[in-house]
């Protein structure tokens, strides 16, 4: 793809709305944020877009994931797009390659995938005011009237700090940069995590390898998963059954919300039927004391997104598999060394660490308003106004920004409000012939402090753990108050929150 600057100067501000042209919007990542993005502003009537993919194919997450034993632990009629149902779903928990599959569907009906440039990063954003100046990893340049990122937070994997990482003398790779060309049949396999990718990862292979090693740090609290297989004649209901997909979409949502939504944000009766429940799994699914007391945390269930797995413990109990609890002191070539100097010697080292769920958009250098770059303004912790923008960078939306994670919830279902909230403040800026649109200072200010009075509230942050969705000051970086309140925020933009100007723009 050869890219360049499209004009000679920026054209007067406000031009695409004053003067009736199309805006130029480009999108960053097309994953289902993305995707979903492309499909919602086509339909509004906006058409000259632009969708930057870093990777050789779209799918975010999904394709970039592709481990043993892969799936969502959001319902399928629930995690997908509300106006495309697939009443084709071979399971009630998709697995990675249906979603994935699905996903590359919907983009071929829509006929998207000509607006996506793949294999095309961006490296350099830089306001201009009002426009932005687009710079990809290419170093080819472009310059759009408003930038989308969707770039998800699952996507930089974070890597262990553990001494000697890098001597392994075997093979060793991220569970998001699974190798698919490496065989586990025989070998002596260890995986340092216990989180809910380790977790499916480990009833997946436990099976096929030789001998695995589970390096557990901290125990997680775990939940049954209530996988079932969908029949044909269930599937022909939901294709033919007026109303149905949708009863099933809204009651999977209110059962995940519900359940896991309500826990964590005061509502102490139903946090103590998630304790008893994920209490009883454990108890039911792990007689011997010994390994039970090994595997029971130290801190409330609803102090970390919820894990369901019904082949953990399972796995757990297998001859072959081993739970190591002593402290891994260092990596070296035979494989892991432990607090106890016993050295775990290993073919393969499997990595399920996790990701830099507070990167966003970043490595991405992103400059708005007089020289302030996002990062120096992240410097503290991220932070977005209704996790959807900032002040100081005017005409940029971020979907699942800052503040944006919801727990156990669909994230489709969240993006798909945020993308409706986009487009009804695009619609002002063409109603009123507007050049720029940014949350004020103020508004922001406002935003954020209810938002670090409540969470203080949640069992996020009272719960006793450390989880992924703390920030760098030790504030969880997600959502206080049920899902429900975001999506009507989203739906009913207060635009007096917003400052929208018609700023002169000097030709350069």
């Amino acid at each position: 793809m050869n890219m360049s600057v499209a004009r000679e100067h920026f054209e007067p501000a406000g031009a695409w709305a004053a003067q009736g042209r199309q805006p130029r919007i480009a999108i960053i990542g097309a994953g289902f944020s993305g995707i979903g993005a492309l499909i919602k502003l086509r339909k509004q009537g906006y058409t000259d877009l632009t969708c930057f993919e870093k990777a050789e194919k779209i799918g975010g997450t999904w394709r970039d994931n592709h481990y043993p034993g892969l799936s969502c632990d959001v319902p399928s009629h629930f995690y997908s797009y509300s106006f495309e149902p697939n009443p084709d779903w071979t399971h009630r928990f998709s697995y990675g390659p249906e979603i994935w599959a699905y996903m590359n569907k919907v983009a071929d009906k829509y006929e998207v995938k000509r607006d996506i440039h793949l294999n095309c990063g961006v490296a350099d954003l830089k306001y201009l005011g009002p426009q932005w100046q687009l710079t990809t990893a290419h170093g080819d340049v472009e310059i759009f009237d408003l930038v989308i990122a969707a770039t998800g937070v699952l996507v930089n994997p974070a890597y262990p700090a553990i001494k000697g990482l890098d001597s392994f003398a075997g093979l060793q790779w991220h569970s998001a940069r699974w190798r698919d060309d490496v065989s586990l049949q025989g070998k002596r396999v260890g995986i340092i995590g216990t989180g809910s990718t380790a977790c499916q990862i480990v009833g997946a292979i436990a099976g096929e390898v030789a001998h695995l090693d589970v390096f557990q740090r901290t125990p997680h609290w775990l939940n049954a998963m209530p996988q079932k297989e969908y029949s044909a004649t269930w599937r022909f209901m939901l294709r033919w059954v007026p109303g149905l997909q949708l009863a099933i979409r809204n009651f999977m949502r209110w059962l995940m919300e519900y359940t896991f939504a309500r826990a964590t944000l005061g509502d102490e009766k139903q946090q103590q039927r998630v304790q008893d429940a994920c209490e009883a799994f454990l108890q039911e699914q792990v007689p011997d004391p010994e390994l039970r007391a090994r595997l029971t945390p130290n801190y409330k269930a609803t102090c970390k997104r919820m894990i369901m797995c019904s082949e953990y413990y399972p796995a757990l109990q297998q001859d072959n598999v081993a739970l190591i609890t002593d402290r891994i002191d260092e990596i070296v070539p035979e494989g892991v060394k432990t607090a106890d100097d016993k050295i775990h010697e290993l073919d393969i080292l499997l990595l399920a660490t996790g990701f830099k769920v507070s990167d966003f958009i970043l490595p991405t250098r992103v400059t708005g308003e007089n020289g302030l770059e996002l990062a120096e303004f992240w410097r503290d912790a991220p932070r977005a106004h209704r996790a959807l923008t900032f002040p100081g960078f005017p005409n940029f939306f971020m979907l699942e920004g800052p503040t944006g994670v919801f727990g156990n919830t669909s994230l489709i279902d969240i993006s798909e409000h945020q993308i409706a909230c986009v487009i009804a403040i695009i619609d002002r800026m063409k109603q009123e012939g507007v050049a720029v649109v940014a949350p004020k200072q103020e508004a922001y200010e406002a935003y954020n402090r209810a938002m670090s009075r409540d969470i203080g509230k949640s069992t996020w942050a009272t719960g006793g753990c450390d989880s992924w969705y703390l920030d760098a000051t030790g504030t969880p970086n997600i959502y206080p108050w049920l899902p429900q309140r975001y999506r009507e925020d989203m739906l009913n933009p207060n635009f007096s929150e917003y400052r929208f100007e018609q700023l002169p723009v000097a030709v350069s």
